[in-house]
This record gives C-alpha cells, structure tokens and sequence, in this order.
C-alpha cells in the first residue's frame, strides 16, 4: 500500500466548494419551503446509528456499511440511508403523538464503495416519508409531492417511472420453480439487464408454457401502453386493482405526462412492499432518485403501520437544474493602512443596501489587480480619500 499523501480524501469522499455549495443551499432552502407548505415537519437524525438496530434493518448492503466500535464494544454505523433512522424515530416516539405522520429531512448518508469509480460515499439526500397511511392517496402524495417539487427546483424534462413489487413477484414466482431462479431473475432486473433476463429464462429448466410468459411479460411490460395489459398475467388482482386505483387519482391531478409505468421495475432496496417509483432526467448520468411503499419496515421497531417515501439525490439535481445567476453587485472595499475605520463604515453602508460586500487590506494582498479583477465594482480608501472604479 502506498503511503497516504497530505491532500488525498478516504475512497468515495468529496470537497464542496463554494459555487456548487451555493447551489445546494438554494436546494435546501427551495425544497425546505415547499414541503413545509405541503404539511411536512423536518427531522433530523444522528450520524452515527447502532449496527444491530439500524444497520441491520437498512436494506443497504452489509458491504457498503461504514462500521466503528465504541468505547463500550458496541458496533456503529454511519447512516446509510435516511428511511430507517426516521423509521426508529417515529415508532420509538412520534407516532404516539400524531399519525400520520408527514416528515421531511435534508442529509448526508454514507455508503462504503470498494473501488474508486466516480460514485461518492457520501452525498445528500433530500426527502419525505408518510407513516401510518397506507391508503392509495398516500402513494399518489409522494408522487404528486415529486413532481411539484421538481417543477419547484426548475427541472425541465423528468418522467417518473413507476412498478410495483407485489405484481413483479408475483408474475415471477408463479413461472419459475425454485427460488435461486426466482433470485436471479429479479438481480437481473434490478440492474435492468432486459437480455440477461430472457437469455436466463431460455436457459432454465422450465415447462413451455412458463417461459414464454415469461418472456411475453418482459416483452410487453416494457413498453406498455396501458396497464391493464398487466392484468391477464396475474392470479391474485389486489396489487393491480390498486395501481389502477392510483392511475386514476394521477389522471385527475393532470400528471400523466410525467409518468410511465413500468411492471419490470425492480430494487435491490428490499424493504419495500407495493408501488415503487424511480425518478429519471434528462441531462442525469443517474436517476435523481426513488420512492416506495414499505409497509413492513417499521415491524423492525415495533410499530404495524403503513408507509411510504422518497430520497431524491442532490448531487443528480445539480446537473439538471438551471445555472444560478448572480443578481447581487460583488463590491470590494479596499483600504490602505490607517484607513480602517472608514472601510469599515463605508462596507456596512454598502451591506446595508444589500450589496454582498468584501473588506480588504491593501497591506494583505500579493497582487492587487488580479484580486480586483473578481469583483464588479472596486472602492479604494487610501490617504487621498474614497475612489470608485
């Protein structure tokens, strides 16, 4: 192992500098006011959470765990995510409050990675969870709650791919015979490997029949064009009654352009339980982010209550929201020695009308024109007085 040199950063870990820190800020700042309008309450968590209670229960990797020991033996982890602290948090405390409960967080998660590709291991997330409602309506809230929330942040062109994991596992355990193929197919599908799918199908030992369903499910799911194509490949109809259900509340909130149901969408997120969506735009190397019902999560913590969320990374925003453009003038107020005390009237006058203001010593500076070359407008305080640019 080579030895660490002085500027290096730990395996996935990044700097903010200021214009991309700005930029998040306003992500905060815009996406903190309207969920508060939208009857969300903000919650924080800690960084650091036991192993046993939300490590374990997290549906994040063992792998991707950043795991420490305590000075009393326990195991710890940094958040991996933002679902299962608040999970613990609402059923140790909150739900006996209020329920449902509308909460909202902005935080950094962390996630190990193995091999320095480009992913970072930590990044932040933005995003709401509704617990105790598992109504139909709650489902459409989170969507519906995206999509605003998007148009708010001035993403132009988004689309909201929605499945459900009831209907997936269905149509897949009733044609496969053994639950390492059923395990394969859905891996495949997590990574939206389409032709790995229906090569592994071919390749499994099963009747003709179930092979070519599976492979006209695939086929037409992929590209549907209503979702009641879906139906004919389903025994049990709940699940499916259900999206329809909800397909109709999204038709009347006049957001179908936003939407395209997908029944082949998978998540390697294990907790969740119905409808699931994934959120993709145009310009993202990445989805922004994902959402789901997860009715069982908060069994882990004792509380039998429906939920549902989304995380949208701020890290995949930033690439498709607009360039933020500088409506403040950047003065500099530069001042020679014995001048201070002017300078410094003469910058709180300037800030006081709302002009983001810079005070700088003459006597601090190497070059003084390559510094003043970075703001708008120049005032120098010297012995001859106040000169303007």
């Amino acid at each position: 192992m080579s030895p660490i040199r002085k500027f290096e950063k730990p395996l996935g870990m990044r700097d903010t500098f200021p214009k991309i820190f700005e930029k998040k800020e306003v992500v905060r700042q815009t996406g903190r006011d309207f969920l508060q309008m939208r009857g969300f309450d903000f919650i924080k968590t800690p960084t650091l959470e036991y192993y046993d209670t939300v490590g374990k229960a997290s549906a994040i990797v063992e792998s991707s765990l950043f795991k420490l020991v305590d000075s009393q033996g326990n195991t710890l982890v940094l958040r991996p995510d933002m679902t299962t602290p608040i999970a613990r948090v609402a059923s140790s405390k909150l739900l006996k409050e209020k329920i449902p409960l509308r909460l909202a967080y902005f935080a950094n998660v962390f996630r190990a990675q193995e091999t320095e590709g480009g992913r970072p291991a930590e990044f932040e997330q933005m995003g709401v969870e509704i617990i105790g409602d598992s109504s139909v309506y709650a489902d459409a809230e989170s969507l519906l709650t995206v999509i605003e929330l998007l148009k708010a942040l001035e993403v132009k062109q988004f689309k909201l791919t929605i499945g459900n994991v009831g209907i997936l596992n269905a149509i897949l355990s009733q044609n496969v015979r053994t639950e390492e193929q059923f395990k394969e197919l859905h891996k495949l599908l997590v990574e939206k490997n389409i032709v790995g799918f229906e090569e592994a199908v071919k390749l499994f030992e099963l009747p003709q029949k179930n092979k070519q369903t599976l492979l006209t499910f695939i086929e037409e799911a992929t590209d549907l064009n209503n979702i009641n194509q879906i139906d004919k490949y389903l025994i049990e109809k709940d699940d499916f009654i259900y999206m329809e259900r909800l397909q109709k509340i999204l038709a009347i909130s006049e957001v179908e352009k936003y939407i395209y149901f997908d029944f082949t969408l998978a998540s390697h997120m294990n907790y969740y339980t119905g409808m699931l969506f994934e959120v993709f735009a145009t310009g993202a190397g990445f989805p922004l982010g994902n959402g789901g019902r997860y009715d069982g999560l908060l069994d882990e913590f004792g509380s039998q209550v429906g939920a549902i969320g989304f995380g949208l990374r701020v890290d995949q925003l930033l690439e498709v929201m607009p360039s933020l453009q500088k409506d403040q003038e950047e003065v500099l107020v530069l001042f020679a020695e014995n001048e201070f005390p002017l300078a410094v009237a003469k910058a709180a006058a300037l800030r006081k009308e709302g002009k983001r203001t810079t005070l700088q010593s003459i006597e601090g500076l190497e070059n003084i024109a390559v510094f003043e070359q970075l703001f708008s407008k120049v005032v120098r305080i010297g012995q001859g007085g106040i000169e303007h640019d």
